[in-house]
């Protein structure tokens, strides 16, 4: 088998079949379109043919491109839904999805700085729920947002969280110490896991991305192989640079990882996660 991506973003320009949420227009999607068979295009040549969906924001809580490109590419795509945790039926709405292959939901603060974000009883009942169906609640959050979720997560234990894209550590160009020390302060928490991913915009921004690589050996060291995975984040990743750039910098550069540990994080972990 090859490689996992861990993290994609598609959509169509067929604003008909598949209407934008409101608040998005057709000026605000850059590229205007990002089908599955771009991210295919790209992503097969470097030996990656399997990736994950993660519901785009241009769509908000109506997942049904996500889920046509799922049942499109039977076994190529998993998905990572979008749904809003304060509706009544949350519960019924993650099983609904979760028999149509969505093995995890987007979670991120509604406010800056992040405070106490997940606060709430939809998010409560999110996680309380993902105990009972394994579904990982995927968190695009800022190193603020780190000790709320600490909180739910000794609140409940069971539930699987991943963190995406390194917890943006790097996003304003510095690798901030007590940023890296929060991050892998939350490795003792048994259920969260970490996407390394969208080096694009982390550190200096641009390849071949070795100002990260003291940051992705203390994130390795703290939760292991086996916890972390890659991900491009395309098609943000090939607007500046190629695929194999985001790909190169775990696969060929990150000479503390052992064979058995690339596989895991180019591949194993996100399978175990998501598929």
């Amino acid at each position: 088998m090859g490689f996992i991506d861990g993290h994609v973003h598609v959509w169509t320009d067929d604003l008909t079949a598949y209407p934008l949420a409101p608040g998005f227009t057709r000026e605000q999607m850059a590229p205007a379109t990002y089908p599955p068979e771009s991210v295919l295009g790209v992503a097969r040549p470097c030996g990656v043919d399997r990736v994950v969906l993660v519901q785009m924001s241009y769509y908000g809580t109506d997942n049904s491109y996500m889920l046509d490109t799922m049942g499109a590419y039977p076994g190529v795509f998993g998905g990572i839904a979008v749904i809003d945790p304060e509706a009544a039926d949350v519960e019924a709405e993650m099983e609904r999805l979760g028999a149509q292959g969505v093995r995890g939901f987007r979670i991120q603060p509604r406010q800056s700085p992040a405070g106490e974000w997940l606060d709430t009883p939809g998010f409560r009942r999110m996680f309380a729920h993902a105990v009972n169906t394994g579904q990982s609640l995927c968190c695009l959050i800022n190193p603020d947002a780190l000790p709320a979720l600490d909180r739910m997560c000794e609140a409940y234990p069971e539930a699987p969280v991943v963190i995406d894209h390194l917890c943006r550590i790097g996003i304003g160009g510095e690798i901030v110490e007590a940023e890296v020390v929060a991050l892998c302060g939350l490795a003792r928490r048994g259920n969260v896991k970490v996407k390394v991913s969208a080096f694009y915009a982390l550190g200096r921004k641009r390849p071949p991305h070795d100002e990260l690589l003291p940051l992705i050996a203390r994130v390795h060291e703290a939760f292991g192989a086996r916890r972390l995975m890659w991900a491009s984040d395309c098609p943000f990743q090939v607007q500046n640079e190629t695929y194999e750039d985001g790909l190169a910098l775990v696969r060929d550069r990150c000479d503390f990882l052992s064979a058995e540990d690339k596989e895991w994080l180019l591949g194993r972990t996100a399978e175990e996660t998501f598929f």
